[in-house]
């Protein structure tokens, strides 16, 4: 079992070097892509517009955001907000991220599973998220103080954070299918709406992939924080029975 969680603590950074090149390689083809303007002529947000509407969608509201892939579905207020490098551009690639943002607005009309057990983690993981590091650093200081302390209480502070991590391990996880699933009902109506041509969805298919990739990275790292912690927990636990 500790042979199994060392192997995952050493992955922490290969993996953080993978999700650097991912990262790298997300911009690379969305800028590769959005140099090839579809040839159905309509904008991002008009894509937006046509596949909301298509799903009987017409309360969901679309807006700008600054940045570029900063593009995302905030179910607070029921909009999709589409970057400044997205929102008027003809490219495949920025109407394909336009319609993943929408494929998350049908994910909560439909009452997707995934997406709602995701969403009431978000405050759960936004409140222990705060703590993992705190607490790191004071079980790594109280290490020192060991010995003259009654209770193990460096034990105490990595358990605390080996708890918020898991939360957030978890949240990664359940992003997974919903990041996948939004994929393919953009996909599905960019196919079925005629907005793409049979040429065109495999470019669609390259830019949400490789935007993928990213989720399924994280959770990966996630989990191998999660073994970190869980390494400085037992060695806190051993030194303290010395």
């Amino acid at each position: 079992m500790e042979i199994l969680i060392v192997i995952l603590a050493s992955l922490s950074l290969p993996l953080m070097l993978a999700m650097i090149f991912v990262s790298v390689g997300v911009k690379t083809t969305f800028t590769k892509y959005n140099r090839v303007f579809a040839s159905c002529g309509l904008s991002a947000k008009e894509v937006a517009r046509k596949i909301l509407d298509a799903n009987n969608l017409f309360n969901v509201q679309i807006a700008g955001c600054a940045g570029v892939l900063t593009d995302h579905y905030d179910p607070r207020n029921n909009t999709v907000y589409l970057s400044s490098a997205t929102i008027n551009s003809t490219s495949v690639a920025a109407i394909s991220v336009a319609a993943h943002e929408v494929g998350h607005a049908i994910q909560h009309a439909d009452e997707y599973a995934p997406i709602k057990f995701r969403s009431a983690l978000v405050p759960v993981v936004n409140f222990t998220s705060k703590l993992i590091t705190p607490f790191l650093i004071l079980g790594i200081i109280l290490e020192f103080f060991a010995m003259a302390l009654p209770v193990n209480l460096s034990s105490i502070c990595y358990l605390i954070a080996l708890i918020c991590y898991a939360f957030y391990c978890i949240f990664t996880l359940a992003t997974l299918p919903c990041e996948y699933n939004a994929s393919r009902r953009a996909k599905d109506q960019l196919a079925g709406l005629n907005i793409l041509a049979n040429d065109e969805l495999p470019i669609a298919s390259k830019v949400l992939g490789k935007a993928a990739q990213t989720y399924l990275l994280s959770f990966l790292y996630s989990l191998t924080q999660v073994a970190r912690i869980l390494l400085m927990l037992l060695s806190s636990r051993k030194n303290n029975k010395r």
